[in-house]
């Protein structure tokens, strides 16, 4: 029964993360309009931001606990979780889409967990070891990276700024944030339960992995965010980033061996009730009203990545990283911004 302590590790991560966002939120709504002191001197803020480090830290550990496969789809609870927490925190409007997104998003949620592969394999790191040598990984790896480089070219050098070609770029470094943080994750809960894993060199290889990934996913987002709205960032970045979470899941982990078809069916089906349950909630998000030109309001997306920071300002390098895993209330003006 590990895997429900990741799933209920998952779930209070995601939910901490709608809260610190909106938290966040609400701190420059109240700093534009008292116009006063710089939005990180807020106390209010700064609780926002623990909270967000708290619940990505408990969407880490969960990587620990349970397939992969599982806990990247669950990033659909933060989106469910701050629309709420935004209409009773934020007293914004109730649409119909909000209401048939969210109940389209928990039903895919409970169908996905019911079916999702729930055999726990513990992570060590001559297992590591093991199945990056695996022919079918070097396979998928060199398929990737030949894909990567090709859209990386399309991208940068033929000026393709299309958001499909963003979001894979994306997509497929998430896919070795996955495979690396589940890797990293469960080495460390196999040494707190007492087979010391840190002497191996890959644990230090999969780390660097990690942070390399998510340092350039970071990247990929914020271009994103500042060509396209929100509305249309969030929900492809969620439906890629699952994607790909769930594949590095099947290739690396091997977490869908063995398991029914009709097992994968339903898990592929809750998957696209949460898609396009997220993409209902998502869509044309209305904006609010603020004094300050400057002021970009943060919101949600999952999983995926679990390293996004807080940056509001337009004019940083890192603008716009948290609205691109928000629901996103001002997608207009995050475009208009930067």
């Amino acid at each position: 029964m590990t895997y429900l302590l990741g799933i209920i590790i998952s779930i209070c991560g995601n939910i901490l993360i709608s809260i610190s966002l909106n938290i966040q939120k609400y701190a420059h709504v109240r700093q534009s309009q008292r116009d006063s002191k710089p939005y990180y001197t807020s106390a209010v803020w700064w609780c926002g931001v623990a909270l967000m480090g708290i619940g990505e830290l408990g969407n880490f550990a969960a990587y620990g606990f349970a397939p992969a496969s599982l806990i990247a789809p669950l990033g659909s609870v933060s989106v469910i979780a701050s629309a709420v927490i935004s209409v009773i925190f934020l007293k914004e409007t109730v649409r119909v889409s909000d209401v048939v997104g969210g109940s389209l998003a928990i039903t895919g949620t409970y169908v996905l967990v019911t079916f999702a592969p729930h055999t726990i394999t513990h992570i060590t790191a001559h297992l590591i070891q093991y199945y990056i040598v695996s022919w079918y990984f070097v396979l998928y790896l060199s398929l990737e990276v030949l894909l990567f480089c090709i859209l990386l070219y399309v991208y940068k050098k033929r000026n393709v700024k299309h958001i499909v070609v963003v979001m894979l770029l994306v997509a497929l470094l998430a896919s070795l944030t996955v495979i690396s943080v589940k890797a990293v994750s469960g080495m460390i809960t196999e040494t707190i339960k007492g087979q010391l894993q840190f002497i191996y060199p890959i644990f230090y290889v999969m780390l660097v992995i990690m942070i390399a990934s998510c340092a350039f996913q970071i990247k990929f987002l914020n271009q994103a965010m500042k060509m396209f709205d929100a509305t249309e960032v969030v929900p492809i970045n969620f439906v890629f980033f699952t994607a790909s979470a769930i594949v590095a899941g099947i290739v690396f982990y091997q977490e869908f061996e063995g398991l029914a078809l009709l097992n994968i069916f339903m898990f592929l089906f809750g998957c696209l009730l949460s898609f396009l349950g997220v993409f209902l909630i998502a869509r044309n998000r209305p904006k609010i009203k603020q004094q300050d030109p400057d002021f970009i309001a943060l919101d949600k997306i999952p999983s995926r990545s679990h390293t996004d920071k807080v940056q509001p300002e337009a004019n940083t390098q890192t603008y716009g990283s948290l609205a691109a895993k928000l629901m996103c209330n001002s997608a207009s003006r995050t475009r208009h911004n930067s």
